[in-house]
């Protein structure tokens, strides 16, 4: 695998083929990837429903709703559509689950280790809640990182991708019911295979500089 390769054919996938899907090899991929992705002290505060049935489709093209209809035939076409979801609250019994599965894999070789880690995740969390009060957003941050990783994996995968912010993401609570289970849509990912005739496949990708971005000290 070429990465500067990868990194440079990548792009945003702005038309999709309804007759190609990902075979259940790569869907155990990309789950790994939402699954393994690293976030701030590990905290993990994220959900994600993997959509390909037209019904659940449909919930998301509801909302499209409002001057979003640009992004109805992606959800529409695309193989997999994955609502990536943040939780709404990190309470301390969620903060203990974390805990003792990490200590179910062995990482605290000694009860003081364990302890301390839960006062380190703890502090962050409570920080952003009660100090900086901004709890959402530090939960937004980590679900846009485990994004990045889904998109740069589903690249390597070879499975094209479109990140998307054009939804009415209240709509899309609503129509998953998404607050009653603790949780807020954040972010909509579509996977599938480009057409032939995707436009934005053959425009050149155009970054700033190198110069412009590193600085090497």
């Amino acid at each position: 695998m070429n990465l500067i390769n990868v990194l440079n054919t990548r792009y945003a996938t702005k038309s999709f083929d309804p007759n190609k899907t990902i075979s259940d090899k790569t869907l155990t991929e990309i789950k790994a990837l939402l699954q393994l992705s690293p976030s701030s002290v590990n905290v993990q505060p994220w959900h994600f429903l993997m959509v390909s049935s037209p019904e659940a489709k449909q919930k998301i093209i509801n909302a499209t709703a409002g001057g979003y209809s640009f992004n109805e035939e992606k959800i529409r076409n695309a193989s997999h559509v994955i609502v990536m979801c943040g939780k709404t609250e990190l309470p301390e019994d969620y903060l203990l689950h974390l805990l003792d599965l990490e200590d179910e894999e062995g990482r605290y070789l000694k009860s003081e280790f364990k302890e301390q880690n839960h006062m380190a995740r703890s502090f962050f969390v409570n920080l952003h809640k009660n100090e900086l009060k901004d709890l959402p957003h530090w939960i937004e941050k980590q679900v846009y990182l485990n994004m990045g990783a889904l998109l740069l994996g589903a690249a390597v995968l070879g499975v094209d991708a479109l990140p998307m912010e054009g939804l009415d993401f209240s709509i899309l609570n609503d129509e998953f019911g998404l607050n009653e289970k603790g949780l807020n849509a954040v972010t909509v990912v579509a996977l599938g295979y480009k057409t032939e005739d995707d436009f934005n496949s053959a425009l050149p990708k155009v970054r700033r500089p190198l110069n412009e971005v590193v600085t090497e000290l």
